[in-house]
């Protein structure tokens, strides 16, 4: 019986088999998008921070690529000077919250005030038949970005109080905004804070546990909706702690910092394997490539259920939408249940 993309992702989340592998992105850049849509210039004033669609934009580019899902965007600001890439893209550079004295400086959106949801409100309610994705931080991440990963890492050791102080400021505003947007219609709810490099995470297990995870356990008291992580790098020193917290879902387990064959047997059981079309594919690959590429994680990874494709990151500005469409398709041409390849 052929499902509704919400229907495919949740099932998917359940780790149980739908009747198609789920494509579900996280982001797709603007740029990218136009590029795919043929969208003209004009239509490409927005928020380069944020990447915010409308649900109507939102869903044209998931049916254009063929994705089960679309996502609203909801993070609180993060405290650095930007960069401008290519396009016009920012990127974050040195951190501005430098010792306590900059804490005025930190003021971030008032998670109570019914104005910051309305925008959110209105996504969910036009999701249509897709798996709306409410994507935030929890705040480690944004807060290593606002105290710069040298200040960060000076104040681990030297100002864990001030530290803390910072990281308590974003977790206490995600906490009440998780109260908020899990009430109004979406189906996931996704956090975004990277932990690692690609050789092992940022901090030592034992720092983990004493700096992050608390903060974690006290988002996961307020998210009542399926939960889906999402880190680059290796996370395998860390893992079952973050699997403690009854997570739903791993994104996007990077190729060449954890083996997503490797998941599946060891923990395919536990939760849903969101992953890992490689990005050097999608940006530099031939088409038959990339269908290669789908069709081996689909054969390894998919049957049992538990299973969605998903670019190895997100879809970035600088991909062949060549490519891209390429990966949609092969979701279409070998994903259908049973997984028979």
């Amino acid at each position: 019986m052929s499902m509704t993309s919400r229907q495919r992702v949740m099932t998917a989340l359940r780790r149980q088999e739908p009747d198609r592998v789920p494509y579900f992105e996280l982001s797709v850049d603007r740029a990218l998008a136009a590029q795919v849509m043929g969208w003209s210039a004009a239509s490409q004033a927005f928020d380069r921070e944020s990447n915010q669609y409308t649900a109507a934009e939102a869903k044209e580019v998931s049916a254009r690529l063929q994705m089960d899902n679309i996502r609203y965007v909801l993070r609180a600001p993060v405290y650095a000077k930007k960069e401008a890439g290519q396009d016009g893209r920012l990127f974050y550079g040195a951190g501005l919250i430098r010792s306590e004295a900059d804490l005025d400086m930190l003021k971030l959106p008032d998670p109570h005030d019914d104005a910051l949801y309305e925008e959110a409100a209105e996504f969910a309610a036009n999701k249509g038949d897709y798996a709306a994705c409410l994507v935030t931080r929890m705040g480690i991440f944004p807060t290593m970005l606002s105290l710069g990963i040298d200040g960060f890492s000076y104040a681990l050791y030297e100002n864990r109080s001030f530290l803390e102080k910072v990281l308590d400021l974003y977790c206490d505003w995600t906490v009440a905004v998780a109260e908020r947007v899990c009430k109004l219609g979406f189906d996931l709810f996704a956090t975004t804070d990277d932990l690692a490099f690609k050789s092992a995470p940022f901090f030592s297990p034992k720092v983990f546990r004493e700096l992050v995870m608390p903060r974690y356990r006290r988002l996961r008291e307020a998210v009542t909706l399926p939960w889906m992580v999402h880190s680059d790098g290796n996370l395998m020193p860390i893992l079952e702690d973050i699997l403690s917290l009854g997570i739903a879902g791993l994104h996007p387990i990077e190729k060449g910092a954890m083996d997503i064959r490797a998941m599946k047997r060891d923990y395919g059981g536990r939760l849903c394997l969101m992953g890992n079309v490689d990005l050097n594919l999608l940006g530099l690959a031939t088409e038959e490539e990339v269908d290669q590429e789908v069709r081996e994680l689909i054969r390894d990874i998919a049957p049992g259920g538990g299973y969605m494709v998903t670019s190895g990151n997100s879809l970035a500005g600088y991909l062949k939408g060549e490519n891209v469409i390429a990966m949609a398709r092969a979701v279409q041409k070998y994903g259908r249940y049973p997984i028979r390849l």
